[in-house]
């Protein structure tokens, strides 16, 4: 069921998650970029996995043990040694790949820029990594305080003991695979090609959009905005300064369609507000309530920093800070510039086949209900390509390849050329140039 239809059924009752779903979105996008999570959620069941082994041992006799071929059989002495073995050399892996991983975040953040740091910090195979080697050393702890060897009584949780084993071979495996992922994971060409599908998943999200009505095959007649609507508008204030992250197209739609309201939205996503700034106009006013305020402005999430789910400029702009970088007088480095111009064309011509959203949303009633700005294409690669250009203008092999690049876009896109041709003649004065 779609969120919109639920608002249109009941605003008011709708379950609280639903009502809330910019929200979480933002607390998951947090969640995925920190690297206590996921070693967390791994450490929880390590810590289950302890307590049901040990009950399995409990409910097993000796010769049901002595059955079991592939168990280690040791005695306490040789279970405790086992256990503080593995939980030691657990912990000095765990730190060894902490501080790895803080060495590549500083060379990324110096050789790429620091917007690069989300997609490391974000990387699901350096929190598994992580995870794993806690997890173990957790684990064993467990298990190793249960393990008694007094006169008269003895109790060594082989099974305990042997998935402990187990889990230290596959921790050698993980380990073998962090060298080799982090290796690869600096490597300019897999960090280019990781931010190029990141922004085509921007682009299929966002383009054609989604909020109401999707624009029609052919080009509607647009109704004007109403005339009172500078007058009748209520702004809507930013609760606190940051960066818009996010904002929920289909509650925004479903809340005008419920209570007949206009919304001018004045701060998509990407756009960086301070506290008290208008974010929308809401028309009109007089329909407004304090709970119709507090409904619109959760429709929209502010953070600390731009993130690349619904911002298509900052997820394009992350390739093109690698190839400024790379064109700058302390590094030289157009090879690398020219790999992100390849990268660069991939998305302009991706977004050239993409639908342009109409700023003027609609419903099925064809009423105006939502307006919200739009990054067209022609703007984007108009910024985009300049400020490769004004870095790279002076490098013969950077100069061709952006020559290149707006050919294609301008055969691919006619419409672009007029855009275009700027960013041509700022190259024209390093002609003679080799």
């Amino acid at each position: 069921m779609q969120i919109a239809s639920l608002f249109q059924q009941s605003p008011n009752q709708s379950q609280w998650w639903m009502r809330r779903l910019p929200q979480i979105d933002h607390l998951w996008q947090l969640l995925r970029t920190s690297f206590w999570f996921v070693p967390m959620l791994m450490t929880v069941g390590a810590v289950l996995a302890s307590f049901g082994l040990l009950a399995l041992d409990r409910s097993l006799d000796e010769d049901m043990v002595k059955e079991l071929e592939w168990l280690y059989s040791f005695g306490p002495e040789g279970a405790r040694a086992v256990l503080s073995a593995i939980a030691g050399s657990m912990i000095t892996v765990a730190g060894l790949t902490f501080s790895m991983t803080m060495v590549t975040l500083q060379l990324a953040s110096s050789q790429y820029g620091p917007r690069i740091l989300r997609n490391f910090m974000r990387d699901r195979g350096n929190q598994v990594v992580l995870g794993t080697f806690i997890s173990t050393f957790v684990y064993c702890l467990l298990v190793l305080r249960t393990v008694r060897g007094v006169e008269g009584y003895a109790f060594v949780p082989h099974v305990s003991v042997s998935v402990g084993v187990l889990m230290s071979i596959a921790s050698l495996a993980v380990l073998i695979f962090f060298i080799h992922h982090t290796a690869s994971s600096i490597r300019v060409e897999a960090l280019l090609a990781k931010l190029t599908q990141e922004a085509k998943a921007t682009l299929d999200r966002l383009y054609p959009a989604s909020i109401g009505e999707a624009p029609p095959a052919q080009p509607r007649q647009q109704k004007p905005l109403p005339a009172d609507l500078e007058e009748r508008a209520k702004p809507i204030g930013a609760w606190r300064s940051g960066y818009v992250e996010f904002v929920d197209g289909d509650a925004l739609m479903a809340l005008c369609n419920h209570y007949h309201l206009c919304v001018v939205v004045n701060a998509p996503p990407g756009t960086f507000v301070r506290k008290g700034a208008t974010v929308m106009h809401v028309y009109p006013r007089e329909r407004l309530s304090d709970a119709m305020c507090d409904e619109a402005t959760n429709v929209m999430t502010l953070g600390l920093e731009r993130t690349p789910t619904h911002d298509i400029t900052f997820a394009v702009q992350r390739v093109v800070e690698i190839a400024q970088r790379s064109l700058s007088p302390s590094t030289n480095d157009p090879t690398t510039a020219c790999y992100c111009l390849d990268r660069i064309e991939e998305l302009l011509m991706y977004m050239a086949e993409r639908e342009m959203p109409d700023p003027h949303r609609y419903n099925d009633a064809q009423e105006l209900k939502v307006v919200t700005p739009v990054v067209t294409l022609e703007v984007l690669a108009s910024s985009v390509l300049r400020q490769v250009a004004r870095y790279g203008g002076q490098d013969a092999d950077v100069r061709e390849r952006l020559r290149q690049l707006m050919d294609k876009l301008g055969t691919k896109a006619p419409y672009l050329q007029p855009h275009l041709k700027p960013i041509v003649a700022h190259l024209e004065p390093f002609k003679g140039q080799i």
